[in-house]
């Protein structure tokens, strides 16, 4: 993690020059490796000039400075768009997922004081200035309020919120200017979502009522734990909720199998509940959002500004779609695909079954008979191929509606969670409880 601070620029002009001087130490790296190569006989392509190593260094390391939508849009693109998008640019954005700088305390507490008032020091009997855990956004510090309870404190970085937009386009910019985003490819859906999504996680009113709706629907799940918000302590760029103890559910893969089992079947369950239930999904399935606690055995929910409400029509087709799969009717399958919107109306057939291939694939765990073996399986590798085949015919590809881009990002986390933790998982009593 990176502990140095930096400021982060909160004005539109100074994030502008900073994607500006950006653009020019590319174009500059790039012209001086070619006449490099040039000199010495070699001929690189233009994305091995984009790509080497201190280009990829300068532009992780900009939007990393800059935080907020320059590197959330790089996050979700390398998950939204998966392998839709060339392995060069997947490797630059992937850089994006690395933690920002922290504030420096001067301007933490220059935030603090606009969001909670001049009094705000008087409203908590202790405070860290040091941040525990920091996020595209935003970042957390451990308080104590005057009750002696303990809490966390999520702080938005400023300029965050008023700079989406520009952040956005100038992101897009970067990367069209590479060359390496296909020209068939309309990523512009994502865009427009992504500002949008971007808009609701800035504000934190709406995440204190999507934690507040989740706390209270697993109230007597005694699988999880949801932290409380305290919006005395709040404002819309500063979200105090309770501090919950747990471990990075990352570093159990040395628990035993059988809980490792468990904790994977926990979380792909959770998500048949959100969304053939609750109908409300947290879309942002990122391993820094689920900690376990052994002294509870709970798994502790974090993060809920990525809360997408799913309408009842959409979840009815997705459970149309999961029991075509699991009956693995193809017909039914494609019927359910339709109706979801994953096909426009002249769609190749070739396409369209390299889809319902794809699909057939993802809920393959789920028609298991017996456990299904996350680690061993392939499956992330399989998915990945047949991902690869449809970029191969990307004139034939449609943006399906959004929500449903964010329903299958969920799953697709799950599923590396499982295969991180090498979890070997019945899913199946979770298809009969649909068809139920």
């Amino acid at each position: 993690m990176n502990n140095k601070s930096r400021r982060v620029p909160s004005g539109r002009l100074s994030r502008l020059a900073h994607f500006g001087g950006l653009a020019g130490k590319v174009a500059s790296n790039v012209m001086i490796a070619g006449a490099k190569q040039a000199l010495s006989g070699q001929k690189a392509s233009r994305s091995e000039l984009l790509l080497q190593p201190g280009n990829i260094h300068a532009v992780a390391e900009k939007l990393s400075h800059l935080r907020g939508a320059a590197m959330k849009l790089g996050q979700l693109l390398s998950m939204d768009a998966g392998e839709l998008l060339p392995a060069e640019l997947s490797v630059l954005l992937e850089r994006l997922r690395s933690d920002a700088a922290p504030m420096p305390h001067k301007q933490l507490v220059a935030t603090l004081e606009k969001e909670l008032g001049p009094d705000w020091l008087d409203k908590f009997s202790h405070i860290e200035l040091n941040s525990f855990a920091r996020a595209s956004i935003g970042q957390v510090h451990k308080a104590t309020s005057e009750q002696g309870l303990p809490l966390a404190i999520k702080v938005q970085y400023p300029g965050v919120a008023d700079s989406i937009h520009s952040d956005v386009d100038n992101v897009v910019s970067l990367i069209k200017l590479s060359g390496l985003l296909p020209k068939t490819l309309n990523i512009t859906p994502l865009v427009e979502e992504a500002k949008q999504q971007l808009l609701v996680e800035t504000d934190y009113y709406q995440e204190a009522k999507a934690l507040s709706a989740f706390e209270q629907a697993l109230a007597h799940n005694p699988h999880f734990k949801v932290p409380k918000s305290y919006p005395a302590l709040s404002s819309k760029h500063l979200l105090t909720m309770e501090f919950v103890q747990g471990e990075p559910l990352e570093a159990m893969t040395s628990l035993p199998q059988a809980k490792r089992d468990q904790l994977a079947y926990r979380l792909i369950a959770l998500f048949f509940t959100e969304l053939f239930e609750l109908k409300m999904v947290q879309t942002d399935p990122n391993l820094a959002n689920y900690q376990y606690n052994r002294d509870t055995d709970q798994i502790v929910l974090l993060d809920f500004g990525a809360t997408r409400t799913i309408s009842p029509s959409l979840c009815l087709d997705y459970k149309k779609l999961l029991q075509a799969g699991a009956e693995q009717n193809r017909q039914k399958l494609k019927e359910a695909a339709c109706e979801i919107g994953y096909f426009s109306d002249d769609i190749d057939t070739h396409y369209q079954n390299a889809v319902l291939s794809l699909f057939e694939l993802a809920i393959s765990p789920l028609r298991a008979n017996g456990p299904f073996d996350f680690a061993s399986s392939g499956l992330a590798k399989q998915i990945s191929e047949q991902g690869k085949e449809l970029s191969t015919q990307s004139r034939q590809w449609h943006t399906p509606p959004v929500d449903a881009l964010f329903i299958h990002r969920k799953l697709a986390g799950l599923y590396l969670i499982a295969s991180r933790l090498k979890a070997n998982v019945e899913l199946s009593p979770l298809l009969n409880e649909i068809q139920d």
